[in-house]
């Protein structure tokens, strides 16, 4: 048995700019941080007694006895990308829900690649496990999504992440002094909206003819540059603050799907409180909102926030790790008999 845990992950600045095809056209850079909330899924070799072959279990329970009949789309495909063939069982949990713009798609899809692969012996580094998602999420599922969750979630850390034309990707760690880093995890706050969406059917709403956001997206990757130097550089941490408020302005912009009246509601009550800036993290349209408020100021601000969920966190530095592994015993002598002899008279317990 194998347990993967790969961490969720919040973006300051410069999404938008790690779709493929925008940087590959102009480059592209985002700076971002992983956080200790995580997904975790357990991966075994199915012992062959059961009638289904694949068992799947996440927000819906699947007992399938082929890959093609999966209905969850990244496990379906990564099966079928690392050419699985024995029968497999997974488990997936998360700190926090789906769907929410924290990066949890990516998260899963990097998660399990690990996983699998330590299944079957292998494992991989973190550029790989990077590249591998990529390919799972863009090219094989043909999703509307970027290239830095992936990434993230593979390396873990806070990173100027750096996407060149020619589709190379480079990870630059943040080289901060600890009470730096300190000050600003201080200085940051989660608030869960409530409400769920896809991020993929956002993004497609300013991705599909970027050429007409070129503005708004050269504005949101000089801001990577700006966030960086005010950190590396020792300036008030507020500024910071500002920034991401400017941030949230321009990502607004890019379409009417980005924000909405709930979000703006929630948005400027924040700001009355004393919240210096904030954005949805991820695409837009819900999921969590991530505020900048100086200490003195977040108890008011959680008052005023009070019937949403303030989700407390740290930055994490680890990425995507295997964190058990118990080697299990060899059935795949018995798959093979029961594929050429099915087994006969056993009935499968409702349980199983």
């Amino acid at each position: 048995m194998i347990i993967s845990r790969t961490p969720f992950r919040v973006s300051f600045f410069g999404g938008g700019t790690d779709y493929p095809v925008w940087y590959r056209k102009y480059g592209g850079a985002v700076l971002a941080a992983t956080i200790n909330k995580y997904c975790y899924l357990t991966c075994r070799y199915l012992p062959p007694f059961f009638e289904h072959r694949i068992r799947v279990v996440y927000s819906q329970i699947e007992n399938c006895r082929t890959i093609d009949e999966i209905n969850h789309p990244a496990v379906r495909e990564i099966l079928r990308y690392l050419k699985i063939d024995r029968g497999v069982e997974i488990h997936h949990d998360g700190d926090l829900p789906a769907r929410s713009g924290l990066g949890s798609s990516s998260a899963f899809t990097v998660g399990l690649i690990h996983a699998l692969h330590a299944l079957e012996g292998h494992m991989p580094n973190k550029q790989q496990l990077a590249k591998e998602s990529i390919y799972i999420e863009q090219e094989c599922l043909k999703e509307t999504v970027g290239s830095q969750d992936q990434v993230l979630a593979a390396h873990g850390g806070f990173n100027h992440i750096v996407f060149h034309t020619d589709g190379e990707i480079s990870v630059r760690p943040m080289t901060l002094a600890r009470e730096r880093l300190s000050e600003l995890n201080s200085h940051l706050m989660l608030f869960f909206t409530g409400i769920s969406r896809t991020a993929s059917n956002i993004a497609e709403s300013y991705v599909n003819g970027v050429e007409a956001k070129e503005k708004e997206l050269r504005a949101i990757s000089d801001m990577v540059d700006e966030g960086i130097a005010i950190l590396s550089k020792g300036q008030d941490v507020g500024y910071f603050g500002r920034l991401l408020h400017e941030a949230w302005q321009v990502k607004r912009s890019l379409s009417s799907k980005v924000s909405n009246s709930n979000i703006e509601e929630i948005y400027n009550q924040a700001m009355a409180a004393g919240a210096l800036g904030g954005k949805l993290i991820g695409a837009g349209g819900g999921g969590f909102m991530l505020l900048f408020a100086r200490p003195q100021d977040q108890s008011k601000i959680r008052e005023k926030l009070s019937k949403l969920v303030c989700v407390p966190f740290q930055f994490e530095f680890a990425g995507c790790q295997v964190i058990f592994f118990d080697p299990e015993e060899d059935y795949s002598l018995l798959e093979i008999e029961r594929a050429n002899r099915p087994i006969l008279g056993f009935k499968e317990h409702s349980d199983s």
